[in-house]
């Protein structure tokens, strides 16, 4: 006679019950500190009638309470990270401004070496071309670099932030005891041999490799092309 087959997957067991529940939580009394977010999913009562029971509301109004202190804390950086950066733009455009008034070289060079470093928040300004094949014509405040400076400290980049970092006294000149941070964004003057734009701080963080570029590189725009107007004829 055929054996009457049973089928492969059979009937779905029935739900725990409270008792079982019950009993599981006694026998695994850690249960939800291993599974902390399901007290999220708990539906505590709002009082209790005595007797040794364990309050679960607290553990919740302490998980929500670490969030919100998470929360809280995310807004503060955010909220700091947002002025600090307001206040840099300001500052920036306040630097292009005083670059757009020089009117000239000599002026150009008097802005960079001495409203730079107030204007910026910085310790040092310094700006320098390479000598190439021929001698710059040297102006007050401006540095005669050795030819292929920019490529042998920056290579093809057009910016460098280094934290943590000495100042090189080819780069900032007598001013480079000063430096412990530094910022070099190349320039470009028209046709002119390859320019720097050197910024320095006596804070170690001032300049770091995490940092924005773009302002800085928007700052040395405006010098290059106010450069390559100004600049005396050869």
């Amino acid at each position: 006679m055929a054996r009457k087959t049973e089928p492969l997957n059979g009937p779905p067991s029935p739900p725990a019950t409270e008792e079982q529940v019950v009993a599981f939580m006694r026998r695994h009394p850690d249960f939800l500190k291993r599974h902390p977010e399901l007290l999220l999913k708990l539906a505590p009562p709002s009082r209790f009638d005595g007797g040794p029971v364990v309050d679960m509301q607290q553990f919740m109004i302490a998980r929500l309470n670490e969030e919100l202190d998470q929360m809280r804390g995310c807004a503060e950086h955010l909220i700091t990270t947002s002025r600090s950066n307001m206040s840099i733009q300001t500052r920036t455009h306040e630097a292009a401004l005083a670059v757009l008034n020089a009117g000239g070289m000599t002026q150009l060079l008097r802005v960079v070496a001495d409203d730079f470093p107030t204007l910026l928040d910085i310790d040092v300004a310094t700006m320098g071309f390479e000598s190439g094949d021929q001698p710059i014509q040297l102006l007050p405040g401006l540095l005669s670099l050795p030819s292929g400076l920019l490529d042998q400290v920056m290579g093809q980049g057009e910016v460098m932030l280094r934290a943590s970092a000495s100042g090189d006294p080819i780069i900032f000149g007598d001013t480079a005891g000063l430096v412990s941070s530094f910022a070099l964004i190349r320039l470009d003057a028209h046709g002119r041999t390859p320019g720097l734009l050197a910024l320095g701080a006596r804070n170690e963080r001032t300049f770091h490799s995490s940092q924005g570029t773009e302002l800085l590189a928007f700052l040395a725009r405006i010098v290059e092309d106010c450069v390559g107007r100004w600049w005396p004829a050869d």
